[in-house]
């Protein structure tokens, strides 16, 4: 029998991981009228959305007994080990006929054997990482990059359609996560340019916010120039997306290089600008925060600049 697509007042939809991104996601669920089942391991981080309806279970086993539909976005790989195949994890408390969505940045291999688990007793798993920040998570307009079996991609699509402006189904288990890990790399050099830029701009005496007028319409424009380097101008490094789990992201993509005989030579390099930009303290920031450590090679301090230096200074 096929699945059933998705339909407010009729599926119901756990939600686990009500961080930064996922707490707008599972609210665009609730606006649309699907009865939702959430679980944090901080509770306070959940009150918003049971302020609005949602209920509450006390594990991700708990929430799987409560919904059809389970949808996961936790920081690490091993976060979604534990929460879906832990022993209180989602696949312990599914039924047949159920589908798990992992919205994490993780491992392909993890996403296949969830796939592979979950199988084993007649549920779907679906991998669909995001990309858009807490910008995209908020508006709906995400990139939604999805891995898995047809007929699970296609029960879960209303749902996708809630969160996500582009829903692109790469293939099976595993090439959701791929698909974003190339998606990083992308977004890894992107971000070099963007603060080495504004670097050079400042340094040379430029007026930085005539200098993003200029390129954002050009060439050079991209998200990261547009929506992230008028927060570097303003001092706003609060997190769309941590620092820590960009370096995350960064080393399983060098690990799927390797065991593919795969020479990334920048990516290895802008990882470590990045784990030094975690080792100044700056890993629950943004990633935009990268500039503040590439700042302090050149010996400028950015949070505190008055006016623009020149190229004497």
């Amino acid at each position: 029998m096929a699945l059933a697509k998705a339909e407010p007042g009729k599926t119901r939809v756990g939600w686990i991981g009500t961080g930064v991104m996922g707490a707008s996601m599972c609210g665009h669920l609730l606006s649309a009228g699907y009865q939702i089942t959430v679980y944090n391991r901080t509770k306070s981080k959940a009150q918003a959305l049971l302020d609005r309806g949602a209920s509450w279970a006390d594990s991700p086993k708990a929430v799987a007994e409560a919904s059809d539909i389970i949808f996961t976005i936790v920081g690490f790989p091993k976060d979604v080990r534990e929460v879906i195949l832990g022993p209180e994890g989602v696949l312990a408390g599914c039924k047949p006929g159920n589908i798990i969505v992992d919205m994490t940045t993780s491992e392909p291999a993890l996403a296949q054997e969830i796939a592979a688990e979950a199988k084993k007793r007649g549920v779907y798993a679906v991998d669909a990482p995001v990309t858009g920040g807490d910008i995209g998570a908020r508006q709906g307009t995400l990139s939604i990059m999805v891995g898995g079996e047809a007929e699970a991609v296609e029960a879960i699509w209303p749902c996708l359609e809630r969160m996500g402006k582009t829903i692109v189904h790469h293939g099976g288990p595993g090439a959701g996560q791929h698909a974003k890990l190339a998606n990083q790399i992308i977004i890894a050099g992107n971000m070099v340019g963007v603060c080495e830029g504004l670097l050079y701009a400042y340094r040379a005496g430029l007026d930085l916010e005539k200098f993003l007028q200029s390129v954002s319409a050009g060439s050079a424009g991209s998200w990261a120039v547009s929506n992230l380097a008028p927060r570097m101008i303003r001092n706003n490094f609060d997190p769309g997306f941590f620092v820590e789990h960009f370096v995350k992201d960064m080393a399983i993509a060098l690990d799927e290089a390797r065991r593919m005989n795969l020479s990334l030579p920048g990516l290895g390099l802008i990882q470590q600008l990045y784990m030094s930009t975690q080792a100044q303290g700056y890993g629950r920031c943004g990633t935009h925060a990268l500039l503040l450590a590439l700042a302090s090679l050149s010996q400028i301090n950015w949070r505190d600049r008055q006016g623009n230096p020149g190229r004497s200074a």
